[in-house]
């Protein structure tokens, strides 16, 4: 009887990542963890084994790659918080520019020839155009922005180089959990909208801060492409059998082509969790542009992906991880 494919998740301890074990399983692959958890979390690894240890360590990817058998990877692992690659930029280039070099010097030696990237739409930068097609311009205007950009380069390179195929998934904004429950999002601290409105509407925080009430949107408020973290895992299966099928690399946004507003966002927590959510009116952030969102007609074509969820589900999936009777949390 033949062996599911292993397929090694760096960053499978993480948000997105864990659910994509989960996704990977049922589509009847091993998911293999690998992961520091620096930030990801040993118990949201229930789908395959943990690996612990540092992508920039290229003798122990190598090892792990060949010890499991690994047949492809999906990536995930990486910085992701945009406030802190302003800070901190060094932190983020020899983080997910050091981990990619580190993980693709392993895949050359171990002859693993596929893998599926967690690019983003922070590739963009400010776009000229919406909605947001995979041929704009990208220019990221911040640290984080630029490794992605940096890492989807260097995908391109070792392609020329030796034959490595990819898929680069540019996400917009990932949002909500498990559908049954089994695991969901957790950042410390957080700083994803969604959470930030459960949690006010539950005490568990302050009110939410509105940041700019003055652009030139429908409500004044700042409209993104929210995609429930389910739909994104099921689209890393889809494109593991894109590349499986022999086809060329691609790289493709993965969002909803609809945007949100932060009040929409409001008025979906307070319509699904019957609470109201405080909130406060608060000048504009610098660097927020006012609407973000995604032409995702590549990925359907390519892939046959569709979003599934919208963002009543999204924020009913989220909100048993941010809803309960824990004393509030100073913000």
């Amino acid at each position: 009887m033949n062996q599911p494919d292993r397929i090694l998740v760096t960053g499978g301890a993480g948000y997105i990542g864990s659910h994509c074990c989960k996704a990977l399983e049922t589509a009847g692959f091993t998911p293999v963890t690998f992961d520091n958890l620096s930030r990801g979390h040993a118990d949201a690894v229930r789908w395959g084994p943990l690996v612990v240890g540092d992508l920039r360590d290229k003798a122990q990817v190598l090892a792990t790659l060949q010890e499991h058998q690994i047949k492809a990877v999906v990536h995930f692992a990486a910085l992701a918080y945009v406030g802190e690659s302003v800070e901190d930029p060094q932190l983020y280039y020899d983080n997910n520019l050091g981990g990619m070099m580190g993980l693709l010097a392993a895949m050359q030696e171990a002859q693993v020839e596929r893998i599926v990237f967690s690019s983003s739409c922070a590739t963009y930068g400010t776009p000229a155009m919406l909605p947001i097609a995979e041929n704009c311009s990208q220019q990221p205007i911040n640290p984080y922005g630029r490794t992605k950009l940096a890492c989807e380069w260097m995908l391109r390179d070792a392609e020329m180089a030796w034959g490595l195929r990819h898929v680069a998934l540019r996400y917009f904004n990932a949002a909500g959990a498990d559908p049954e429950g089994e695991i969901g999002e957790r950042h410390d601290p957080e700083t994803h909208l969604i959470p930030l409105v459960l949690m006010a509407a539950s005490g568990r925080a302050g009110p939410v801060k509105l940041f700019g009430t003055d652009y030139g949107t429908p409500d004044g408020t700042c409209i993104r492409d929210y995609i429930h973290v389910s739909d994104l895992a099921r689209a890393h299966i889809l494109a593991l059998e894109h590349l499986e099928k022999g086809n060329t690399s691609i790289a493709l946004n993965l969002g909803t082509g609809k945007g949100a507003s932060v009040r929409d966002v409001i008025n979906a927590v307070e319509r699904v969790s019957g609470k109201r959510v405080p909130y406060s009116e608060e000048m504009r952030r610098a660097g927020d542009p006012a609407e973000l969102y995604a032409d995702p007609r590549n990925a359907a074509r390519t892939l046959g992906f569709h979003a599934e969820f919208n963002l009543d589900d999204i924020v009913r999936d989220a909100a048993p991880w941010f809803q309960t009777d824990a004393q509030p949390v100073a913000r």
